[in-house]
């Protein structure tokens, strides 16, 4: 394949992804998913995922995929979303599955016809990361996931042009965001009771245990970051001390 021919394939692969986000803006779809939405349309959803058992599923994970894969920032309103209609249990796994699309499906853009891209306009930002994924990239990247030191779409985008591979990438990836998205399932699924009775939402329904436990379980996951920097900083410290 010719140089000409690659640089045409990018841009027209970089027209694309462009197209698709400003499609999802444009028509509101990105809207729709965050809370006043998910308030206002609970019962349509609801009823749509009883209609089609089989096909909701599967919709859900093409529909998170493609927000992962285009960075839109809907990543928090989907995950509750998944609780909400599918329960805990369901609603986790299908989160962890969407996402996890949507991270390959970007790694392989970000390696493939959109790197000059990203590397031009992320370059600086990847850079903080490349010493960690060169080092030892399979555990930083399970770090990352599971502790989000830095914006989700960032790490989904270094590893790939940092040169990591796909197979360790995509375990890190998968392994990383089992316990966020449990934990946001559940937080959904402790709301579906509220928004099926109608009630609007009040800080009286975050006390319930099936909201606050999850809640509680969410900010533990928050602060991990701090603790690690710290724990991290006392490490270099001791290592650099002289006896």
């Amino acid at each position: 394949m010719t140089g000409r021919m690659k640089n045409g394939l990018r841009l027209a692969g970089l027209a694309i992804v462009f197209a698709l986000c400003a499609a999802a803006w444009k028509t509101g779809a990105v809207q729709a998913l965050y809370w006043p939405s998910l308030v206002t349309h609970h019962a349509a959803w609801a009823a749509a995922v009883a209609r089609h058992p089989v096909a909701a599923p599967f919709a859900f994970i093409g529909i998170y995929a493609f927000a992962v894969a285009m960075s839109l920032p809907v990543g928090l309103w989907l995950s509750l979303l998944g609780g909400l209609l599918f329960g805990i249990l369901l609603g986790g796994a299908l989160t962890v599955l969407g996402a996890s699309t949507g991270a390959i499906l970007l790694f392989l853009l970000a390696r493939g016809l959109l790197a000059p891209f990203f590397e031009a306009k992320f370059g600086r930002q990847i850079g903080k990361l490349r010493p960690g994924l060169e080092r030892d990239g399979f555990s930083y990247l399970l770090a990352l996931r599971l502790m989000p030191l830095f914006p989700f779409w960032l790490v989904n985008l270094a590893p790939a042009l940092l040169g990591m591979r796909l197979t360790p990438y995509a375990i890190a990836t998968i392994i990383g965001m089992v316990p966020t998205s449990f934990v946001l399932s559940a937080v959904g699924a402790g709301l579906a009771t509220t928004l099926a009775s109608r009630k609007a939402p009040s800080p009286a329904m975050l006390l319930k245990p099936e909201i606050l436990v999850p809640l509680v379980a969410l900010a533990l996951l928050a602060i991990l970051p701090a603790l690690w920097r710290q724990w991290h900083t006392r490490t270099q410290r001791r290592a650099t001390d002289p006896a």
